[in-house]
């Protein structure tokens, strides 16, 4: 099992070793040769920027993605992921505080009972908790009259990112990122029930227990 350190995937034994003391990115490159691995990148993509607000709710996140406290800002994204013959569509919810995963929902169709799938799961598994903000971007299936009455149901407060602005929904970015750099394989997936299995293991096992993370100095919270 590998764990990423300093955006590189290290097997568990190097990440044990190091995770304790402060590493600068030559000793991190020696031990990456010893090893016998290589840092996976991404390639950065161009985004068009823009400044306006969503019409259906306002920027009240305002990128403050530091959060004191469990169930008190949740963020939501959408992903394709090529299985087979067909598109897997993935929704997720996390919470910001732990950057932890809560709800996630995977379908053949990118539309809105999608995401109110996942936001149910997130919502009956932390207690059905109220007032808590949901940060997402402008996509058709944030925006639809079925999403936001769900919302209004649970009495969760929407927020959205400006339009085109992928840094105000940053830490959703980073998961699918993070899914699709060091998990997912590059062949992609034979099958569609091989993609939501693979996605779950992700989810269930790697991402919410044994990856750490940078916003909370690699330890799990």
């Amino acid at each position: 099992m590998y764990t990423p350190f300093f955006g590189v995937a290290y097997p568990i034994s190097v990440y044990r070793i190091i995770r304790p003391h402060q590493v600068g990115r030559y000793k991190a490159a020696r031990l990456m040769k010893e090893a016998n691995i290589s840092s996976k990148q991404a390639h950065k993509h161009r985004y068009k920027i823009a400044e306006n607000e969503s019409k259906i709710a306002p920027h009240l996140l305002q990128r403050k993605f530091n959060v004191e406290a469990p169930n008190k800002v949740w963020c939501g994204d959408v992903t394709y992921i090529w299985a087979g013959t067909q598109w897997l569509y993935l929704a997720v919810v996390m919470d910001l505080y732990a950057r932890k995963i809560i709800g996630w929902s995977c379908s053949n169709s990118p539309d809105s009972e999608l995401t109110c799938a996942a936001l149910r799961m997130a919502y009956e598994s932390r207690g059905k908790p109220q007032g808590v903000m949901f940060h997402s971007d402008q996509g058709c299936h944030y925006t639809s009259l079925r999403y936001r009455e769900q919302l209004l149901q649970y009495q969760l407060t929407q927020s959205m990112s400006r339009r085109g602005n992928c840094w105000d929904n940053a830490p959703m970015e980073r998961f699918f990122r993070s899914f699709k750099t060091e998990w997912m394989p590059k062949e992609c997936y034979r099958s569609y029930d091989e993609a939501q299995t693979d996605v779950e293991k992700y989810i269930i096992r790697h991402y919410n227990v044994a990856r750490g993370h940078s916003y909370n100095n690699y330890y799990d919270a």
